[in-house]
């Protein structure tokens, strides 16, 4: 298949695994807690990418293993936890509209830190972007009194993370194989998370044997495997054969998904938070409109 069609069906198969993601860390979170969700969402996508890319960490070198490390931590690590934390105060819809900043955040990143193509016109798209994230939060403060909306910080830390990431792949390990980037950032992480999942006693006889616990594990399993390590790749390859710009409007689509099994799980969603995340879309399609024009010309 094509790049220029393989590209768009990469798009939409990650808008559905991560779409799906936010309302399983919700489930989870029945029975872990948030940085226990992260370490075991990372444990087991680490073993499960091991299995299967073994082999390709023969192409890292000392260098390239610098830059697949900090991607594991900021790509996945950090926000894993981040996204999870902030979802035992806001809903999980709201977490993913937030997280549809990545694209304005990946334009910033790579204008300020990474040399990207100065456009003067794509500063618009991410002005409106900011606002619509501004407006939601308020809204969702107003609709729903009892949630703590300055958790919303967090979505908007790890898009951040998300942005860098995306950079530092595209910069750095470009000509490296996508299974092994995941491979070699999910091998150093494994020694971490076991770490945080010992230092917040996960391993207990009493927390094993718990029927949440059961349940929870049910849940971020699913989440590991299709919504960590099978994404991983394919976002991964989606940077190398298009742009970080174009690869991180996956999250065009991500909020229809999880607007969706939010709504199916009974959250709040008012034609307030509808309009502001119309808003942060309209400016995440601007930013990147803007950048095909350039990339065409």
């Amino acid at each position: 298949m094509p790049n220029q069609y393989l590209k768009w069906f990469f798009l939409i198969t990650l808008s559905l695994l991560w779409g799906s993601s936010f309302i399983l860390i919700k489930k989870s979170l029945l029975g872990l807690t948030p940085i226990q969700l992260g370490a075991v969402r990372v444990l087991i996508t680490g073993i499960v990418l091991i299995l299967f890319g073994f082999r390709k960490l023969k192409q890292l070198n000392k260098q390239q293993w610098f830059w697949v490390g900090l991607s594991g931590f900021i790509g996945t690590f950090f926000p894993s936890i981040l996204f999870a934390y902030a979802e035992t105060e806001i809903d999980s819809a709201i977490a993913s509209i937030l997280n549809s900043t990545v694209p304005l955040l990946a334009l910033i990143v790579g204008l300020s830190f990474f040399g990207a193509a100065f456009i003067r016109k794509q500063f618009i798209g991410v002005f409106i972007g900011l606002i619509g994230s501004v407006l939601l939060i308020f809204a969702g403060a107003s609709l729903n009194p009892d949630q703590n909306y300055w958790f919303s910080i967090l979505p908007i830390i790890a898009s951040v993370m998300y942005a860098f990431n995306a950079n530092i792949i595209k910069k750095y390990l470009q000509n490296v194989s996508a299974l092994g980037i995941a491979t070699g950032s999910f091998l150093i992480l494994i020694p971490v998370s076991i770490i945080v999942l010992f230092a917040t006693d996960f391993f207990t006889a009493e927390k094993l044997k718990s029927p949440e616990t059961h349940q929870a594990l049910i849940y971020v399993s699913i989440l590991a495997v299709l919504g960590t390590a099978f994404a991983k790749i394919i976002f991964n390859r989606l940077i190398q054969i298009s742009n970080p710009v174009f690869t991180t409007s996956v999250t065009y689509l991500i909020p229809i998904i999880a607007l969706s099994w939010g709504f199916l799980d009974g959250e709040q969603f008012n034609m307030m938070q509808f309009g502001a995340g119309l808003i942060i879309l309209l400016g995440v399609y601007l930013a990147n409109k803007k950048k095909r024009l350039k990339n065409r010309a």
